[in-house]
């Protein structure tokens, strides 16, 4: 059994900016939506298949939702400003238990001008960054595990594959079976190091593409946990 008589339960997240390199995490607010219901539109709806939400019909339908998420505190939202100014989606801190330490990413609703973009990654790194700095023990990726693009995300990301619940809820009126992941403390040095180099402007070129993968950054650190990975 680990001891964690030296550890003490972090505290909650406060509802504030967010500052990254190249993208900023802005506390939900009702004047993000005209903006962010104008992004979503540019997707014509797929990127709402394995949310319990949306699409939205109108501006007005779209506020009534985020007059409701913006004063929650779990999920706690959060608008992402790309490095243009422009925002490009939202997402949140959810399932937070500063009992246990853990938190979890959610509601990811990346427009495409955000999509495939280091400021895509950043955003969840800056959630991730907040949570080790806090004192948080495990942050966790939880998606529909038919959703292939979220998965292959998390991995990515460094997150270890831990299962599947099956049947774990309905969604728009279909199961949803669960895959978890999740990244604990012991490794968040490990992939802190792996983000920032990967974010580094010299690993882009003047185009923006990336020169090395995150993915091939942060495999050393899944493969530690499983040698399968390697």
């Amino acid at each position: 059994m680990t001891d964690l008589s030296s550890w003490s339960p972090p505290q909650l997240p406060p509802r504030t900016v967010i500052e990254g390199r190249y993208v900023t995490l802005e506390p939900l607010a009702r004047a993000h939506a005209a903006e962010l219901f104008a992004a979503y539109a540019e997707d014509g709806g797929a990127m709402w298949d394995y949310l319990p939400v949306g699409p939205f019909a109108d501006l007005g339908a779209y506020t009534v939702w985020l007059d409701a998420a913006r004063l929650g505190w779990d999920p706690l939202h959060y608008a992402v400003r790309m490095e243009d100014g422009r925002l490009g989606g939202t997402l949140s801190l959810m399932r937070i238990d500063p009992r246990a330490g853990s938190a979890e990413a959610g509601w990811l609703t990346f427009a495409p001008r955000l999509q495939r973009r280091r400021e895509a990654t950043e955003a969840v790194y800056r959630l991730m960054e907040w949570c080790f700095g806090a004192g948080y023990r495990r942050f966790e990726w939880k998606c529909h595990a038919a959703n292939m693009p979220s998965r292959r995300a998390a991995q990515r990301f460094g997150l270890s594959y831990e299962g599947v619940f099956r049947q774990a809820g309905v969604v728009k009126g279909g199961n949803r079976d669960t895959a978890w992941y999740a990244a604990v403390d012991l490794e968040w040095p490990a992939l802190k190091a792996a983000y920032e180099r990967w974010l580094d402007p010299a690993n882009f070129d003047a185009t923006g593409a990336q020169k090395q993968r995150l993915s091939v950054l942060t495999r050393p650190v899944l493969a530690a946990r499983d040698p399968l990975v390697g």
